[in-house]
């Protein structure tokens, strides 16, 4: 198992994380499986179209007018359900294929970390599996 970290610098950010991911792949697995885990409770990974910049944008847009910040809808105290809820929609874990040594992503695919609490100093984890061992 590999991990890195990631320096957020607003409350809600998309970090493509593809190359750090693809970094701490062994170049030794030829084939398999990549799991990706973000140990956070506020913050999430997805996979998504990475050519056109809009659509972070618009991913992010979307989950702020679904689940708004404003504290008086909650019960949590520390201001940051929002981020809890944004959290747990977008999932804190990826299972993705590895295919000669790298992720076998779609042509316009990407790994992105989601930050729904910062600016914080974040952790990702990935861990492997070859399909030839």
């Amino acid at each position: 198992m590999a991990e890195f970290t990631i320096e957020t610098y607003d409350r809600n950010a998309v970090v493509d994380i593809t190359r750090q991911v693809n970094a701490h792949i062994p170049a030794t697995v030829r084939s398999g499986v990549c799991h990706v885990f973000c140990p956070h409770t506020t913050a999430g990974l997805t996979v998504n179209e990475n050519a056109d910049p809009n659509v972070k944008i618009d991913i992010m847009a979307k989950l702020a007018a679904m689940i708004p910040h404003e504290e008086s809808y909650y019960r949590h105290n520390e201001g940051n359900s929002d981020a809890h809820l944004k959290a747990t929609l977008v999932g804190m874990s990826l299972t993705l294929p590895v295919r000669e040594g790298r992720l076998a992503l779609g042509t316009w695919q990407g790994v992105y970390f989601c930050e729904f609490d910062g600016p914080r100093t974040r952790h990702v984890q990935v861990c492997w599996q070859d399909a030839d061992y």
